[in-house]
């Protein structure tokens, strides 16, 4: 994953002197997550030793040694393992987002790569589980499994509980995504009309000796709610995932099947998810290697080396996308009132996930969490000629669309007025998209292959 300054500079940013100064810091905090140096940062191997962490395996010692790569950076953490893992690495199975490369395919051996959908499954997504769950469904203690986990995971590996269909899981899925719930209510759900999130592919796996690898894209790093938390042990329950229903309104809107299977769940008719303490995770490590917080550190460092003062925003993003902007926004004053003319350029970097509620009334619009953020900023920022927000997914890609985030400055306003762009309007659709299109201001870089949840710079000049 390499990117340049010149990827990041959209229409405001080249009319500004300090666009490239901004374009590089962007770039340095994608760089700072790159997984295959995330990788290979972390994982050492030395003659037979495999080293992770402070733990040591002895690859010899082994029959067979697996590699399950699951997720949007799944290819370049699996080429970067495989790579080291060399002549030890017995079968590799790979399953991304479609539309990702194909490289792994020629310079890895022993490998087969999977392509599914995100952040709805599909049935190639359910293909994907069922041969990869079959493959590793009879191993014993001689065998190590490393399991490489990056965010999509969550419908990338789909296989539904005995008694639900792929449609039901789907229909779920989008209820889920339009209620505004957290991705860890979603996972909740998730896990529980799953046989192999929440810790049910450790259980598959056992009992063979596990190492997850995980490039975090949620907020807190909770390893069982990464993609759904496949091979750590789930403290959530059937009761959990009820309440949720019950808090976005959703229990009669499921598919009928899914509903039964939650509700017939907490009578306890369905076995629970594997809990800590479980003998299935005797045999475990996990491990966070990179998130959220490497890439803000990533952006800070070069931020300093560009002159200016940097810091993590107090506030993690997390809740609406429009409310986070008008929170940004409403503490913008204070900052620019506290500046003396010595105090220089700053930069304050915020990382996180808002979502996006949509309701039953049409909106024809299009856009993401990171589109929609930027643009409730749009009519606020521009009372400040020195200020200027860009947000950006690290992951490439916001919602459903092909942009990864969007630049606002203070002409921002004044540029949609001469187009007719209501800013108001776009936001009420959830229109996000066509409004920075038109500006020339998103930012478009194609899949990153990382994914380490959202970020937001907020540059003060």
């Amino acid at each position: 994953m390499k990117y340049l300054p010149e990827d990041f500079l959209t229409s405001s940013l080249k009319e500004r002197s300090w666009g490239m100064k901004a374009a590089r810091i962007l770039a340095a905090s994608l760089a700072a997550v790159d997984p295959g140096q995330v990788i290979q940062k972390n994982l050492f191997i030395s003659g037979s030793e495999l080293k992770v962490n402070s733990h040591t395996y002895d690859l010899s010692a082994y029959r067979r040694v697996y590699l399950l790569a699951i997720g949007k950076a799944a290819i370049p953490m699996a080429l970067s393992t495989g790579t080291m893992l060399g002549s030890y690495l017995s079968r590799a199975y790979i399953i991304t987002k479609t539309g990702s490369l194909e490289e792994t395919t020629h310079t890895l051996p022993h490998t087969e790569i999977f392509y599914g959908s995100h952040p709805v499954p599909d049935q190639h997504s359910l293909n994907a589980a069922e041969h990869i769950t079959q493959a590793l469904s009879n191993l014993d203690e001689k065998d190590l499994v490393l399991v490489l986990i990056s965010g999509g995971g969550s419908a990338l590996l789909t296989k539904p509980a005995p008694g639900l269909t792929l449609e039901d899981l789907q229909l779920t899925t989008q209820l889920l995504l339009k209620s505004g719930a957290s991705i860890q209510e979603i996972n909740t759900i998730r896990k529980h009309l799953s046989a192999v999130k929440g810790g049910q592919l450790a259980r598959i796996i056992h009992p063979a000796n596990i190492i997850t690898l995980i490039l975090s894209d949620v907020v807190g790093d909770q390893l069982d709610q990464i993609a759904s938390g496949p091979t750590v042990p789930d403290p959530t329950s059937f009761k959990d995932a009820m309440l949720i229903l019950d808090k976005y309104h959703l229990k009669n809107s499921l598919p009928k099947a899914a509903q039964q299977y939650l509700e017939r769940g907490c009578l306890g008719d369905h076995p629970e998810t594997p809990k800590p303490g479980d003998p299935v995770f005797e045999k475990t490590l996990s491990c966070v290697l990179g998130c959220n917080l490497d890439a803000i550190r990533g952006g800070i460092i070069q931020a300093q080396v560009e002159g200016l003062k940097a810091a993590v925003w107090p506030e993690v993003i997390q809740g609406e996308a429009s409310h986070m902007g008008a929170s940004i926004m409403s503490a913008l004053p204070g900052i620019l009132d506290r500046r003396s003319p010595e105090s220089g350029s700053w930069l304050f970097i915020a990382g996180g996930e808002s979502t996006v509620r949509l309701t039953d009334t049409p909106w024809p619009g299009e856009g993401g969490r990171n589109l929609e953020l930027a643009l409730s900023t749009v009519r606020a920022i521009s009372n400040y000629d020195q200020a200027c927000l860009i947000t950006l997914a690290t992951d490439g890609e916001d919602g459903v669309t092909d942009a990864a985030g969007a630049v606002v400055t203070n002409k921002s306003y004044l540029h949609a007025a001469d187009l007719n762009l209501d800013p108001d309007d776009h936001l009420a659709r959830h229109d996000s998209y066509h409004f920075f299109k038109d500006l020339n201001d998103l930012i478009i870089l194609g899949s990153t292959q990382t994914n380490v949840n959202d970020l937001c710079f907020i540059f003060i000049w």
